[in-house]
């Protein structure tokens, strides 16, 4: 059986390197990376459209790690890109409506994902009020987990390696693995050096 597929979706402007995202990308095995032809002035079709032939173009079932503005444009995705799907995690979903170039985006989606996912915010996220980001998680059937003082959850807010968002990622892959081949025992990870938080339906 083919294990999932890890989709790193990055946000507005890219992420950087030393980025949690970017970091994963480079040491974690088997992971492919979005890469947006204009990170910069961003437009809903063109982002959803390359996001979802990445998805499509994927072996098999896909487990995205979606950050910011990637996050929105995951929701935005059609029935045929998200029924491959099987886990999504959410990490700080932006505010399109806060800032101009991003509000191509918006009105964000306000329905279940038809597959696992884990939105994180912060409870100072500059870009996004923690409240809001409830509101996205209850209305898509997320499991929530709320950080206290992780700004964007970024290299800015001082996250690098991010071993916690790494459990996160490892659940979502292992939930995956047994719904696919329930007879492989071996997680296509190593584990993180830290436990993942309680998560809230």
């Amino acid at each position: 059986m083919t294990p999932p597929t890890v989709l790193i979706v990055p946000g507005w402007r890219d992420s950087g390197p030393g980025h949690w995202q970017s970091l994963w990308a480079e040491r974690l095995p088997g992971i492919r990376r979005v890469v947006q032809d204009d990170w910069i002035t961003p437009r809903r079709v063109a982002w959803v459209e390359c996001l979802e032939s990445a998805v499509l173009s994927a072996p098999g079932p896909v487990v995205l790690v979606a950050h910011s503005l990637g996050c929105i444009a995951v929701t935005h995705m059609g029935p045929e890109a998200a029924a491959r799907v099987c886990g999504a995690l959410l990490v700080a979903p932006a505010d399109p409506e806060r800032r101009a170039v991003l509000s191509d985006f918006a009105p964000v989606p306000y329905s279940p994902l038809p597959y696992r996912n884990i939105v994180v915010a912060s409870s100072n996220d500059p870009y996004c009020p923690v409240r809001l980001a409830g509101a996205y998680a209850r209305a898509w059937g997320s499991e929530f987990v709320r950080l206290q003082n992780a700004g964007h959850i970024n290299i800015e807010s001082g996250h690098g390696d991010w071993p916690l968002g790494l459990a996160l990622l490892r659940s979502l892959t292992e939930g995956a693995e047994r719904a696919v081949a329930p007879e492989r025992a071996e997680a296509p990870f190593e584990p993180a050096t830290s436990p993942p938080p309680a998560v809230v339906p």
